[in-house]
């Protein structure tokens, strides 16, 4: 993976949830490729501390704050430390989230118990830092927000992780309403199977997770991130992107008969390429 110097968010001040690992990480990477001054979240301390080494070895102004966005005190107390420690605040990246395998469910858990969780990991934190960060926001030129959310939202099969995501799009549309007055742009990010260190060496690495047969990289992600922060999507707002290879467009259970049949071909096959190996 290289990195090249950008102009592209020059000095903008950005604070990047769930930073200090996978998809946040990559955006936090791509944001300082880009000039950004970045302060990252997370749970992990040491995760975020490898992750701010990072970011000073690439030449960025950066730092580091350990954090459990489900709580709104913390999300405030962040907000503030950033904009205390970089004098102001123009970008905000809501990343922070898990799934079940680090937001646990019990099989006891009741119910109300369950949704709380995932709600407590995906939802919360990004409603949270919005909220603090709309007044440091108001005002200054180019002040985005961008929502990572997931192609779960989409599937039933995610239960409730997939309603927290839903709710993460939700919560991007009513944030464009309410921060265009203000001149805040709100979009989101929807990746499907992307490879971090949740997903790798997951099944899902083969055919499955995307038109493409392999799954897709933080910095994929990174470079939608950067588009939907900068000037670039000036007129864009309360919209979600799905970055997933096609994966939600393709109906895998179809393709054998569909294989077999052959109709769902737009063309017939192509001439033999003149240039391929013999």
């Amino acid at each position: 993976m290289y990195y090249t110097a950008g102009v592209k968010l020059q000095d903008r001040i950005a604070i990047v949830t769930g930073g200090n690992s996978g998809i946040g990480r990559g955006i936090a990477l791509r944001f300082a490729a880009e000039g950004a001054r970045v302060a990252i979240t997370g749970r992990d301390t040491a995760k975020g501390e490898a992750t701010l080494k990072a970011l000073q070895e690439r030449g960025a102004e950066a730092a580091f704050f350990a954090a459990d966005l489900g709580d709104e005190s913390a999300a405030a107390a962040l907000v503030a430390n950033v904009v205390r420690r970089f004098g102001g605040l123009d970008l905000v990246v809501n990343n922070a989230g898990a799934g079940t395998r680090r937001a646990p469910v019990s099989a006891t858990d009741g119910a109300g118990q369950r949704l709380d969780t995932l709600l407590r990991a995906n939802l919360l934190p990004a409603y949270h830092v919005a909220a603090h960060s709309l007044a440091h926001l108001r005002g200054r030129p180019g002040a985005a927000i961008v929502n990572i959310s997931s192609t779960a939202a989409l599937h039933g099969t995610w239960g409730n992780y997939g309603v927290a995501k839903a709710a993460v799009e939700a919560l991007t549309r009513s944030l464009a309403v309410q921060g265009a007055p203000l001149g805040i742009r709100a979009n989101g990010i929807s990746p499907g199977w992307i490879t971090t260190e949740v997903t790798a060496g997951n099944a899902a690495t083969d055919r499955g997770a995307s038109l493409f047969g392999h799954m897709g990289t933080p910095d994929e992600i990174a470079r939608v991130a950067v588009f939907l922060a900068s000037a670039d999507a000036s007129f864009l707002t309360g919209q979600t992107v799905i970055v997933d290879g096609g994966l939600t467009i393709t109906d895998y259970a179809s393709l054998p008969w569909l294989d077999a049949v052959g109709a769902w071909k737009l063309f017939p096959p192509l001439p033999p390429d003149p240039g391929a190996p013999a």
